[in-house]
């Protein structure tokens, strides 16, 4: 594998062969839960030839019925806190693995791409991610500015770049 420049500055084509690579050698799968990006994680994924190998299978859950029925996300936990939080990024990271048997590793994505829907607490970008990778999991709150297609294309980027960390690290 070849990092020759730094992660960040890898696109997001780059960033899949790079996870391809990491999870083939761990023999791990993937499965992907998204609510802000509608399926453009896998997507992403999927636009790699042979990515069978190592991607299980993606859950598109954008409303939070999704969420509490593919995920078994509770449905208090998106009441208490809403569906863009650290409690439901959690819960469908975990959630993904739970309903993927053969997959080691999730990333999930819940947030508010706008240009509607946002509010003072979470304004139009704000985008929580959650990651299981082998049982450990991580979350993180990120903002974006931008139209819709660039808060979509940069939670997509952030998210797989920082899978792929994670996994450098594991």
């Amino acid at each position: 594998m070849q990092l020759n420049k730094a992660l960040a500055d890898h696109d997001t084509p780059e960033l899949v062969v790079v996870l391809a690579e990491l999870l083939q050698k761990k023999r791990w799968m993937l499965a992907t839960a998204e609510s802000c990006t509608g399926g453009l994680i896998g997507a992403a994924c999927t636009d790699l030839a042979g990515s069978s190998v190592w991607f299980e299978r993606g859950f598109i859950t954008y409303s939070n019925e999704a969420k509490t029925e593919l995920l078994g996300v509770d449905a208090g936990v998106i009441a208490a806190h809403g569906a863009v939080s650290e409690p439901v990024a959690r819960a469908m990271a975990t959630g993904a693995i739970a309903h993927s048997p053969p997959s080691r590793v999730a990333l999930a994505v819940t947030g508010v791409a706008g240009p509607t829907g946002g509010t003072p607490e979470k304004p139009v970008g704000t985008v929580w991610f959650g990651w299981s990778v082998d049982g450990e999991v991580r979350t993180e709150r990120r903002r974006f500015d931008g139209d819709r297609a660039t808060v979509r294309a940069a939670t997509v980027h952030h998210a797989l770049q920082t899978l792929v960390e994670l996994l450098l690290a594991h």
